[in-house]
């Protein structure tokens, strides 16, 4: 439009532009006088510095050079003035950004001048429609804006906002993602920082800061993490909710943290995590959250089972519950004594029915089955009997006849509650990955090998989620030397990796077991595990990736074949006499 140009919007405030110019050199008779006459008129109004003007000519320096010097620094000092009146409160503060709004704004297409009126925009809590609309039509004035400005513009242009935090989005997966395959470092693991450092992470800062202190936006922020779940499943998403209440929480935003119904069951979850522990209080606050949803916001639980479904919530709480069986086995308790066992199996079985219950929209908490309480975890709880009976029994003196009951009694087949309950319950099949871990972290390999037959098993094949398998293959790896025996190959990889394997992140976690532990492997079982591995092409690019340096790093790792020492025959070591054989008399 021709109303953006330099001349029309200068003239738009009363300055004489390039048109004026124009036309007064095409209808003057003297044009050297004309220029003198607009650079008189337009210049800088101050008799004491046209003096200088000369001088500096004489030194080569353009006048546009000095113009732009001078225009920089007053609008340097006018940013800081504008920013100082933002500061003050009241009626007077708005009726002197809107004057100055209203003067200033025909000019936000003159780039040396746009921070001016950036600045009062800034600064303006309410800012009039007609200028938003200005902004949202010219891309380079709204990437000019400042999120303060933009806040105001995306309250009313969801699809807006939508492409702004969308990047922001993917980059948080890719990140999340980056961290559980990484084949390259061991020493990042994905459970290792803590809530506090997880949310100071520059993402969950940056949509924080676009937020602000405006619900509209936390609100369209939920329902674009709540889509981008049910689309996806990816249990990231979770993750980011929790964390971003969080930030939000840390920064003491409290017009949102008010009217979240989620934020203090978060923050006391969040609390219980930092502590590792979930204590008699923290329980009770807990439980009341989940039994006080009020009528008419049952909706609230969908939110609370987000929470809950966040990867480092489910590791706290089946962590904690191990925890918990090894102290009931210490003083003989039973499982369904414990209350606060109870309320950590309530919650694992809302976390792991979020999907659902949003995809449904049936906002009811799944009742917990009674049976895992009385039949389930005591099989469990019996297994960790086992493993410290064998445990004992190893630091005995040796006794090949109790050393045979031992065996018998304390290292068969498992109980069949155990098979059964993985099959039917997600609660179950995450009681039991974690009891995995556990007797991986101890290095136990009666135990390991005895879980290992049925992990495949887990209901909804929780047991190939990335958290999980990214865990115990960092396990694996340091306990490497395991890999030489042929039994604990099979339990490992022919009966439950190898029952994943259709999975494109099975792959990449195996893969990433192999980079490390592919020289402790006997030669037959390396070739049978590399068949295996060989990508097709319903792989992704990265499984082929990774499968070919793996590949390469065997061949250069294989041992080279011995050299002869190189000697040096004139060495006055070669005249030493060789000592006789030493004999014990």
């Amino acid at each position: 439009m021709s109303s953006n140009k330099p001349e029309f919007v200068l003239e738009s405030v009363g300055i004489n532009g390039p048109n004026y110019l124009k036309h007064a050199l095409t209808n003057c008779t003297d044009p050297l006088k004309a220029i003198e006459q607009f650079q008189v008129t337009n210049g800088i109004l101050l008799p004491s510095l046209r003096p200088m003007l000369p001088l500096l000519d004489l030194h080569g320096v353009r006048r546009l050079d000095f113009h732009m010097s001078v225009v920089e620094e007053l609008r340097e000092k006018m940013v800081s003035h504008i920013n100082e009146i933002g500061k003050m409160e009241g009626e007077k503060r708005d009726q002197k950004l809107k004057e100055l709004l209203v003067k200033t704004f025909p000019v936000i297409k003159v780039k040396a001048l746009r921070p001016i009126v950036m600045a009062i925009l800034k600064n303006t809590p309410q800012i009039e429609d007609q200028y938003l609309k200005v902004l949202v039509r010219d891309r380079d004035l709204y990437n000019d804006a400042d999120t303060e400005v933009k806040r105001q513009i995306w309250k009313d242009n969801q699809s807006l906002f939508g492409d702004e935090v969308s990047p922001l989005f993917s980059q948080y997966i890719s990140e999340k993602e980056s961290i559980l395959f990484d084949h390259s470092n061991t020493s990042v693991l994905f459970f290792g920082p803590t809530p506090k450092n997880r949310r100071q992470g520059e993402v969950v800062q940056k949509l924080a800061h676009m937020i602000g202190n405006s619900v509209k936006l936390y609100d369209m922020v939920l329902q674009f993490l709540r889509t981008l779940f049910l689309r996806t499943r990816n249990v990231h998403y979770c993750t980011l909710r929790a964390e971003l209440l969080m930030a939000l929480h840390d920064m003491d935003i409290q017009e949102i943290v008010k009217v979240d119904p989620c934020h203090k069951f978060t923050w006391c979850l969040d609390a219980c995590v930092r502590e590792k522990a979930i204590d008699t209080k923290r329980s009770k606050e807990l439980q009341g959250f989940m039994d006080n949803v009020k009528r008419g916001q049952e909706q609230v639980l969908g939110d609370l089972s987000m929470t809950l479904c966040d990867p480092y919530a489910v590791n706290f709480l089946a962590t904690t519950a191990i925890k918990i069986f090894q102290h009931l086995i210490h003083i003989e308790g039973l499982p369904r004594d414990n209350p606060v066992l109870i309320l950590i199996l309530r919650m694992l079985s809302l976390g792991l029915s979020a999907w659902q219950m949003i995809d449904s929209q049936e906002f009811k908490e799944p009742k917990l089955d009674l049976q895992i309480i009385t039949k389930f975890v005591p099989a469990l709880m019996s297994l960790m009997v086992d493993d410290q009976v064998r445990n004992l029994s190893s630091k005995l003196p040796p006794d090949e006849r109790e050393a045979a009951i031992t065996v018998i009694e304390h290292s068969g087949p498992l109980p069949d509650a155990v098979e059964a309950y993985l099959q039917d319950s997600s609660v179950a099949s995450i009681l039991a990955m974690y009891y995995t871990l556990h007797v991986a972290k101890s290095k136990d390999r009666v135990a390991l090998l005895r879980i290992l037959q049925v992990l495949a098993n887990c209901k909804d094949d929780k047991a190939f989620d990335d958290p999980f398998l990214h865990s115990l293959v960092s396990l694996l790896i340091h306990n490497m030397e395991e890999f030489q025996a042929e039994d604990f190959c099979t339990a490992l990889f022919d009966e439950f990796f190898f029952a994943g394997l259709s999975k494109d992140n099975v792959n990449r976690h195996v893969l990433k077991l192999m980079w490390y532990i592919h020289h402790k492997l006997p030669v037959n079982r390396l070739d049978t595990l590399l068949k295996a591995l060989q990508p097709t092409h319903q792989h992704s690019e990265k499984v082929h990736s990774l499968f070919k340096l793996l590949k390469e790093k065997i061949t250069t790792t294989e041992e080279p074949p011995p050299q002869e020492m190189d000697i040096d025959l004139n060495s006055p070591l070669m005249s030493v006499p060789t000592p006789a054989p030493y004999h014990n008399t």
